[in-house]
């Protein structure tokens, strides 16, 4: 493909990242909306919320970890969670948001995750690998050496043979700094809406069986 046939393209690309990173909070409180809809129409089964634990508790656990990593836009993180995904806090966020579909056992929300993934997320992804390749020269050789989403078995070595896993360290200020544990918060009080939204309801309203 000529340089003149891929810059519409590209410029396309680009325009629709910035959409993306404009809308995903919107989309965020839209997907919540129809989350609680659901929850409104569909009784949901303690079964389901207990395996959604499954999913959820390693989501939170791997984004507290890679925010007590990562220093945005200051330095290129190859430590902690980033020596096995390029991306460890967007794979929290999918395991943290399939879990929630389990739990309630929904296919309109399980299809509104997926499509926000795949028309929000994925340009983002590639909005940020181009500001981290233009701005860190190691980035070429870190994105060979880690995936992007699905991680590694065992972590990338350094040059010298070291662990990149081992070489850094974690920092609770940073975690306290990025308020990672809002997304704690967050989940603890989706669960009790799960768990206690429409008993609490009934006790006013008529709620669907």
């Amino acid at each position: 493909m000529s340089s003149h046939e891929s810059s519409p393209r590209r410029k396309t690309t680009e325009w629709w990242e910035k959409v993306a990173r404009r809308i995903r909070v919107p989309l965020g409180f839209l997907t919540a909306a129809v989350y609680l809809f659901e929850l409104w129409r569909h009784q949901p089964r303690p079964s389901a919320i207990a395996w959604s634990l499954l999913l959820v508790l390693p989501g939170l656990w791997l984004r507290a970890y890679a925010s007590g990593y990562v220093k945005k836009n200051r330095e290129l993180t190859q430590t902690g969670p980033y020596a096995y995904t390029r991306n460890p806090l967007y794979l929290g966020s999918i395991l943290i948001a399939a879990g929630f579909a389990v739990a309630l056992l929904s296919w309109p929300v399980a299809a509104i995750l997926t499509a926000m993934f795949l028309i929000v997320y994925v340009p983002v992804i590639a909005s940020e690998e181009r500001f981290l390749r233009s701005n860190f020269a190691d980035f070429a050789a870190y994105s060979q050496r880690v995936p992007r989403l699905l991680p590694r078995i065992s972590p990338a070595l350094l040059s010298g043979g070291e662990t990149e896993v081992s070489s850094g360290k974690f920092s609770l200020d940073l975690y306290l700094r990025h308020r990672e544990y809002n997304a704690s918060i967050g989940a603890a009080l989706l669960y009790l809406c799960l768990l206690f939204l429409r008993p609490v309801l009934g006790l006013f309203l008529h709620v669907p069986h």
